[in-house]
Order: structure tokens, then C-alpha cells, then sequence
């Protein structure tokens, strides 16, 4: 199964120990699902972490890991085709990045942008605590 982690997704799972992100990225790193990420995403990673909310609460050693560990073990997509599907421009990336690389779920938090389409092509789009119920089984 190969799996795309919304950017809030990513970074929630650094703030709080046991939440659904962090449970969720605990089960990627034992082999639970494929992670599919980009450079667009790492650049999104650095940028939105170097706000004051994170930088309050998050060590840059921490996130400079995460971006490591992405690089190193995700499946890499790219070049993304360009796509006006999400009702947040920002995220078009992630179901481009899904499209490539052949995603069968996109997890995010976005309720009011990503959550709402509900699919992108054969790539569900699932909030944090569905997709543990789906991994849980």
C-alpha cells in the first residue's frame, strides 16, 4: 500500500506522542505502508516549520530527521504534473504527488480543502484517524 502524509500530517506527528499522526508515521517506519513524497514537500516542511508555532515547540533537529528520513526511505515522485483540483491551490502538489506515484491514500487534516474531495483518481483521501482504522485491521 502506498500511502502520501499531508504536510500537517508530518509535522503533527512530531508535536504530540500517541496522536494519529504520530501512530501513523510510527507505522511507516516499520514497514507498515509505502510513504510517496516530493521535494516540493520537503521544501513545504522547512518552510512551514520555521513558523513560531513550531519553532516554539519543535527542535530543528527534529524536523531536519524527518526530512532525512524522508528522503532516504520514501518513494520519491516527480516531475508532478500541474493540476487545479483542490480548493486550496497549495495542495495541488499532493494529488499530483499521489497521481504519480500511484497513491491508494492521501492522508490530511484538511478538512474543508483536501477531506472534502474525498478522491483523486484511484487515491482515497482519508483523515488521520480513518487511515489507522484502515492499517489497524
Amino acid at each position: 500500500m502506498r500511502v502520501v502524509l499531508d504536510t500537517n500530517i508530518l509535522l503533527s506527528s512530531l508535536l504530540v506522542r500517541g496522536t494519529s499522526p504520530d501512530r501513523i508515521f510510527a507505522a511507516w517506519r516499520h514497514g507498515r505502508f509505502e510513504l510517496a513524497s516530493c521535494e516540493r514537500q520537503m521544501e513545504e516542511i522547512n518552510r512551514v516549520s520555521r513558523r513560531q508555532f513550531f519553532r516554539d515547540r519543535l527542535r530543528a533537529a527534529e524536523v531536519g530527521r524527518m526530512i532525512n528520513d524522508l528522503r532516504r526511505l520514501a518513494v520519491m515522485g516527480g516531475p508532478l504534473p500541474a493540476l487545479t483540483v483542490s480548493p486550496d491551490p497549495e495542495d495541488n502538489y499532493l494529488l499530483a504527488l499521489a497521481e504519480v506515484t500511484r497513491a491508494d491514500f492521501l492522508v490530511t487534516g484538511d478538512k474543508s480543502g483536501l477531506l472534502s474531495l474525498k478522491k483523486h483518481g484511484r487515491t482515497a483521501i482519508v483523515s488521520a484517524r480513518k487511515f489507522l482504522d484502515i492499517i489497524s485491521k
